[in-house]
């Protein structure tokens, strides 16, 4: 499953991946902050004829930490920055979700990924998903889709990737997204 040639379609997720994280929660469209490269990185995607989607957990609004308007606040800043970079994501899915609701669609269930797929109408095995965390790679398993895990996140990228690795023993590691953009751009050829 390392062979990336045939992939089609990148799923990402936003935190760590797209922007700076943080243990206190993005809250505000101040707060956004791309990560260098990662707007490059979609564009790039784009410009070689990969399918994008956004897969994100945003569990700040069934917390009651941001409201829907805030949300989409920050939400329109990042795809600001992603146009202007002359990128695009082609799905957006979030999970709006408290972590104890019990949904289908917080990762690390693969829900939203199972969705991203069928709205894209793409396949499990020419999709890659992006994370930083755990709950990435685990959904990415769950849907059958191939795992690549990036250190850019809050976390401790060490801890994080040792247990990827006891799930994924081949997984692919990066330290951001867009060396994990230039590495897929290169092997697509």
């Amino acid at each position: 499953m390392n062979d990336t040639s045939t992939i089609s379609t990148i799923l990402l997720d936003r935190d760590g991946v797209i922007n700076f994280d943080s243990p206190d929660y993005i809250l505000t469209a101040s707060q956004w902050q791309a990560i260098p490269g990662s707007l490059k990185a979609i564009a790039r995607a784009k410009q070689a004829g990969f399918q994008t989607a956004l897969i994100s957990n945003q569990s700040a609004l069934g917390r009651g930490m941001i409201s829907q308007t805030t949300f989409d606040a920050i939400h329109a800043a990042m795809m600001l920055a992603i146009h202007q970079q002359h990128g695009s994501l082609d799905v957006v899915m979030y999970c709006p979700h408290a972590p104890d609701a019990g949904c289908l669609c917080r990762k690390p269930l693969p829900g939203m990924i199972q969705q991203a797929l069928e709205q894209l109408d793409a396949t499990a095995s020419t999709t890659v998903m992006i994370g930083d965390s755990l709950r990435d790679v685990q959904a990415a398993i769950a849907a059958g889709v191939r795992p690549i895990l990036v250190q850019s996140g809050y976390g401790d990228a060490e801890a994080i990737l040792t247990k990827a690795r006891a799930l994924d023993a081949s997984i692919a590691v990066y330290p951001d997204l867009i060396t994990a953009m230039n590495a897929l751009l290169d092997s697509k050829g």
